[in-house]
């Protein structure tokens, strides 16, 4: 699938959306069938190869582009609103990350909702950050990204961390980050006219198979609500064109308050995590460039 304009992601998102999300009919099992498009999206990156690894029990692929340094990693957490998508959905976009960082990539295939509800996604994240840890890699040669809830799990493991009295990794990239479980951020409605991918019935519908019960303001559900102090330094991107884009922005005014370095970028014209379009879509592959530029001197490299 090329997709090499932002009329073309907008297009392959509404059929996604009316494929799964947007339809009442679809079943959990179409809905996950369905989102195996999205590893579709993404160019298959030149010189990186793929191989599955146990982190600490937890399923992965290590993600491992020729020449790169072993003793640097990005732990990566992918979307799909915690019940659908998978580590191989998003191995070609860790790739093409890993590559421009030149390290190696952990693409966790954390345990899905309903089936595996909160806490378990932040559990299996934090057990595989412990598990990079224990093969001696430093805590500051590690990043942590994540794209949608990916996003936010990636910011409810830093906060996880911190509590457990572990120490924080060199940096993480929420990209256009799920961070508020009750969809309460005003663009829900500003940007629902041109957010082809992500509507508020859907946000509910996704935060009730995750959360079983619990509650939308748990810290490590919907860190928008977390106290972030201690937490490593925050380098979101958004589309403005996404109805999680508050999510993104209250999330960052929040960091701000804590104190924590956060930088964040909103790209004009962009649909919810266009970055899986890496290697085709030219904005995806310039926010790949400039989240390398960010990490890499905080990891070392």
């Amino acid at each position: 699938m090329s997709i090499r304009t932002a009329q073309d992601l907008r297009d392959a998102y509404r059929k996604f959306s009316e494929a799964a999300l947007a339809n009442p009919t679809a079943t959990l099992a179409e809905m996950r069938v369905n989102a195996e498009m999205f590893a579709d999206m993404t160019a298959e990156p030149a010189g990186v190869s793929y191989a599955n690894v146990d982190a600490g029990g937890v399923p992965a692929i290590k993600v491992m582009p020729d020449g790169a340094k072993a003793d640097r990693v990005l732990q990566y957490v992918h979307g799909g609103g915690y019940v659908f998508c998978s580590a191989n959905t998003h191995k070609r976009m860790a790739g093409h990350m890993a590559k421009a960082l030149g390290c190696y990539a952990l693409v966790l295939d954390y345990r899905l909702a309903p089936e595996h509800p909160h806490p378990a996604a932040v559990e299996d994240s934090v057990t595989a950050y412990r598990w990079l840890l224990s093969q001696g890699i430093q805590a500051h040669h590690i990043a942590i990204a994540g794209d949608s809830a990916g996003g936010g799990l990636c910011v409810a493991t830093l906060l996880k961390l911190r509590d457990d009295g572990v120490s924080q990794p060199a940096g993480a990239v929420p990209i256009s980050p799920w961070a508020d479980m009750e969809g309460a951020g005003a663009s829900m409605q500003t940007r629902a006219a041109v957010d082809m991918c992500v509507q508020k019935p859907a946000i509910q519908q996704l935060s009730a198979l995750f959360l079983a019960g619990r509650s939308t303001r748990d810290p490590y559900a919907s860190p928008l609500y977390a106290d972030l102090n201690g937490i490593a330094p925050l380098y979101i991107q958004v589309g403005d064109e996404e109805t999680l884009l508050d999510d993104s922005v209250r999330l960052a005014h929040r960091a701000v308050d804590a104190g924590v370095e956060i930088k964040l970028e909103i790209y004009p014209e962009m649909q919810h995590i266009f970055q899986i379009c890496a290697g085709h879509l030219p904005q995806a592959d310039l926010a790949i460039q400039r989240m390398a530029a960010w990490l890499k001197p905080r990891m070392g490299l």
